[in-house]
């Protein structure tokens, strides 16, 4: 009697709003298995479809490894544009095992007409920059890497995050706790309410956090952009779980 075929299992390394999208179309489709993996970072994620599991994988070697054990087909790695040690991470497992493996990343903003944008590499290079810009700063990067702005002690900084930062903070800081999407409405507002001369955002993309740039360029304000790392040469990337469902040759179901 032939056995059953096992279902098709895509291990994707989540955490963002596009893996939550990924995962629910996965398990819509019949004979697959999506497994969603969490970093742990935040202590109250949305709810993934399928299965999920919790914590680091001990490196490329550990990564490696869970995807023979569990019999792994594919990786998406959904992770945020900035979880570059993930990134690479997943891209040496893939290349170790043979498991096929596709990087989800929504586009990158770009600046249009009437942004006052300074592109920097690092958020260190953010820092040192800020000086030059302004004195009352909205700090957008998360909650990790706020050290690379403690030593400023003449800004005033009101720095938002979904859940409380790690110190070391610069010494004249608030926190407002929060969670997008955001209206440009609302951000106008807040950026009068806190009088903001210049705002830091990492280029996450997306449409949650995007109303920011807007309310700033309303405002005239500048914006200083860090700008994401490069991706590993030996990956394939897709902008949306429409491609990324594409590369792994999965039908709609």
């Amino acid at each position: 009697m032939p056995q059953p075929r096992r279902p098709f299992h895509v291990l994707v390394l989540g955490g963002t709003t596009e893996a939550r999208e990924l995962a629910a179309s996965l398990a819509a489709r019949p004979g697959v298995r999506v497994t969603t993996s969490l970093a742990g970072r935040v202590t109250r994620p949305g709810a993934v479809a399928g299965e999920v599991r919790v914590g680091g994988f001990g490196g490329a070697e550990g990564l490696a490894a869970w995807l023979r054990e569990h019999e792994a087909d594919a990786l998406v790695d959904a992770t945020h544009p900035f979880a570059s040690a993930i990134t690479a991470n997943a891209a040496r497992a893939a290349a170790a095992t043979g498991v096929p493996a596709v990087v989800l990343r929504r586009p990158g903003w770009r600046p249009g007409p009437g942004d006052r944008w300074h592109p920097v590499d690092s958020l260190a290079e953010a820092a040192a920059l800020l000086p030059q810009l302004g004195r009352r700063v909205f700090l957008t990067t998360g909650r990790l890497g706020l050290a690379a702005f403690a030593g400023l002690t003449e800004p005033h900084f009101l720095v938002r995050s979904v859940e409380a930062p790690d110190p070391p903070m610069p010494p004249h800081t608030d926190v407002l706790l929060a969670r997008g999407p955001f209206t440009a409405d609302g951000e106008r507002a807040l950026l009068r309410e806190h009088r903001i001369d210049v705002l830091v955002t990492k280029d996450s993309g997306g449409e949650a956090t995007a109303a920011k740039l807007v309310a700033a360029r309303d405002l005239g304000l500048p914006v200083v952009v860090v700008r994401r790392p490069p991706l590993p040469e030996s990956v394939l990337a897709a902008p949306d779980v429409p491609a990324v469902l594409a590369r792994l040759g999965l039908t709609p179901p």
